[in-house]
């Protein structure tokens, strides 16, 4: 059964007539995106410290924030390098301020939100050499940052799901001197991952696709509108970059949490993600939120079950931290 709060929060969408992303443009959809955080969000809690800064990326320096919470030690800090969900259309810094201080707060460690670049301004790969970018310079500057670069995860939700699982098959495969290794960091392997309803193949045949593909927010003509701007070119659906899943091998990746959402056209391939990774021999825990539709966990205002699984990532990420 659909949770009443999700199913309160998709009746007041209707009722406001709020139009679907796929019936706008990309401009208006991020605004839309952006004002929608204010009635889903709570204000986003106090850290110790938010820095704007940026690294270098193939186009141009990539805005980064970073957030220190209170205790975080000022060296040798576990880190949370941060993706953000939005189709790779949609989505920025300020859609995700209130998770990423959440993640920082409760897990003791140092969040870094990546500003990647966005489609269709910006097509695939661009999003996924930022990400790479993103991770290796903090890196390879986490001594000024006060990083223990051996304690440094990956993470985000949906289309930063998939882009954390896909910096952790390129970080993998990378060899000593590879001229891959944007900042000079060529063996750098994340310590988790934190893969939040992540699309996993944009072929999108998983039996979820249709029968949670209409009435739960994320739908079938909304994942259409996104890949197209992403992927125009459909030969392309099958590169690993786009489609994780479909990389050749999950064997030697770090941990990861997978967590899904039971009414969410993403959930299958979410789940097959995780079976991909534990047999492959990675460890893999995988928790689906049954009641709840996609893009829940930031909506902690909205949906109370939010700060349950909010929590659930924020123990992963502590858990894999210790180790």
């Amino acid at each position: 059964m659909l949770d009443p709060d999700a199913r309160a929060l998709l009746d007041l969408m209707v009722e406001k007539k709020i139009p679907p992303v796929h019936t706008v443009g990309p401009v208006e959809a991020r605004a839309a995106y952006v004002a929608r955080r204010f009635a889903t969000q709570r204000a986003p809690a106090d850290v110790a410290q938010v820095i704007e800064t940026s690294c270098p990326g193939n186009a141009g320096p990539i805005a980064l924030r970073i957030y220190r919470p209170a205790g975080a030690p000022a060296s040798n800090a576990p880190a949370l390098v941060f993706f953000h969900g939005g189709g790779w259309v949609i989505g920025d810094l300020d859609t995700h301020d209130g998770l990423c201080r959440d993640l920082a707060n409760q897990s003791g460690g140092v969040v870094v939100a990546v500003d990647y670049r966005l489609a269709p301004e910006a097509p695939f790969p661009a999003a996924v050499d930022d990400s790479i970018a993103a991770f290796q310079w903090t890196v390879a500057q986490s001594s000024e940052l006060g990083l223990d670069p051996t304690r440094i995860a990956v993470g985000g939700d949906s289309a930063g799901g998939n882009l954390a699982a896909v910096v952790a098959l390129h970080q993998r495969d990378l060899k000593a001197g590879d001229s891959h290794a944007v900042h000079g960091v060529s063996a750098a392997q994340p310590c988790f991952q934190l893969l939040i309803y992540p699309s996993t193949d944009k072929r999108a045949q998983s039996p979820s696709h249709t029968t949670n593909g209409q009435g739960y927010l994320l739908t079938h003509d909304t994942m259409s509108y996104f890949r197209a701007h992403y992927i125009p070119d459909p030969t392309l659906y099958t590169d690993w970059r786009a489609s994780p899943l479909l990389a050749s091998s999950h064997a030697n990746l770090p941990a990861a949490l997978v967590l899904t959402a039971g009414f969410d056209p993403l959930r299958d391939e979410g789940l097959q993600y995780a079976d991909a990774l534990s047999d492959a021999g990675s460890t893999c825990q995988y928790v689906c939120f049954e009641r709840q539709i996609h893009g829940f966990i930031p909506m902690n205002k909205a949906i109370a079950e939010a700060n349950t699984a909010t929590s659930l990532c924020s123990l992963a990420l502590k858990t894999a931290y210790a180790r």
